[in-house]
């Protein structure tokens, strides 16, 4: 029997622990993974006269999206619009859908195979995201999308006073404690008043777009985009230019590398293939464009990421067909890659301190509230 329910629903991903009548706690599984990937797929059916509207979320979603990512359309990060008043209504393949059915929908299907216990606990950011976010309307909008979910008695619970509630019961006299939640896009730090008798106060927020996704991308831009032709040169009239630096911005997230996947764009590569220095390694981009490989690249990137959380070098590997990458990556190069995001990683706790005006020795505890799990953080 389950007592209670405690959801995580994440900008990139989402988790779901269950507290069970004899105190153990474990996650939703979801076929072989504790988390769920925060995206929904849309994608129409013909029918006489009209077409019908299909749509997956999680794991299914992506798997949908890369089948067909031209006549799909696939809902990335919506926890990030939850606050912004100017966001009332988005238009899907001619169907109106508000921010709160959209992340109801997701929502049930996160949660299909569970039935409401008797506490649901929900997390909520301290701050939500965006300019000028709304936090009011963006706790309005959480609560309303459990609603169109069919689950209408929620408790909110703040992000990191949640987290923290396993470290706060050890305690035996009140302490001032850093939180850190790393995710795939932000990263976010708290500084929270726990006191052992009960009671959580939040004494300072702050937050910056820099997570596992970005780190990925580092990765990526030195490992991998150098064999795939960036850095070399085409000649045009004799005259040798450099290859275009846009083609490999669509490494920044996955998905956008499938967004490339059009006629004009791979005949325009495939161009400057024909005169390149290098016309191998542009034709190795043109094959994991075409092949819809951004979602498998990215994942053997992530592996490499996590190991060099515990060990000094790890080999990143990757193929297909012809193109393989085996490539050894110490932690110390890792790190001076990402050197210019741990400065303002470091910057942001800086500021945090000062907001909640906490000097660095008063902080008697730290703790991460996300450990790396799939790309979505450190």
């Amino acid at each position: 029997m389950i007592k209670a329910i405690g959801i995580d629903f994440g900008t990139t991903n989402s988790v779901v622990a269950l507290l069970h009548d004899d105190g153990s706690v474990t996650t939703q599984r979801h076929a072989t993974l504790d988390v769920f990937r925060s995206v929904l797929c849309f994608w129409t059916e013909p029918r006489p006269g009209r077409s019908v509207l299909h749509h997956a979320a999680g794991p299914e979603a992506i798997t949908a999206y890369l089948e067909d990512p031209l006549d799909s359309r696939l809902i990335m990060s919506m926890k990030t619009f939850l606050a912004q008043k100017s966001f009332t209504e988005t238009r899907i393949f001619g169907h109106r859908f508000t921010l709160e059915r959209l992340v109801g929908w997701f929502l049930r299907a996160l949660l299909a195979d569970l039935s409401a216990p008797p506490r649901i606990i929900v997390g909520r950011p301290v701050r939500f995201a965006g300019e000028f976010p709304d936090d009011s309307l963006g706790a309005e909008r959480l609560r309303g999308a459990y609603a169109e979910a069919g689950w209408q008695a929620v408790q909110l619970a703040l992000e990191p006073q949640a987290a923290g509630t396993r470290f706060a019961r050890t305690l035996t006299e009140p302490a001032t404690v850093l939180i850190g939640d790393f995710g795939g896009g932000t990263s976010d730090f708290s500084v929270m008043r726990f006191d052992p008798r009960g009671g959580a106060v939040p004494l300072g927020h702050s937050g910056v777009a820099i997570a596992g996704d970005v780190f990925d991308f580092r990765i990526i831009d030195h490992a991998i985009s150098p064999l795939l032709g960036k850095g070399d040169t085409y000649k045009v009239m004799g005259k040798a230019l450099p290859v275009p630096p846009e083609y490999y911005s669509g490494f920044a997230r996955w998905h956008l590398l499938s967004l490339m996947r059009t006629p004009r764009t791979l005949r325009a590569i495939a161009e400057v293939a024909r005169t390149a220095q290098h016309p191998e390694s542009l034709r190795n981009l043109i094959a994991l464009i075409e092949d819809g490989l951004g979602y498998p690249l990215y994942h053997a990137v992530s592996t490499a990421k996590a190991e060099l959380s515990w060990a000094d070098s790890t080999v990143l590997n990757f193929r297909h067909n012809g193109f393989a990458i085996e490539r050894s990556i110490t932690r110390a190069e890792f790190e001076s890659w990402i050197k210019s995001d741990l400065a303002r990683l470091a910057a942001t706790v800086d500021q945090v301190l000062k907001e909640a005006s906490t000097p660095p020795h008063a902080i008697v505890g730290h703790m991460a509230a996300h450990r790396a799990v799939s790309g979505d953080c450190l």
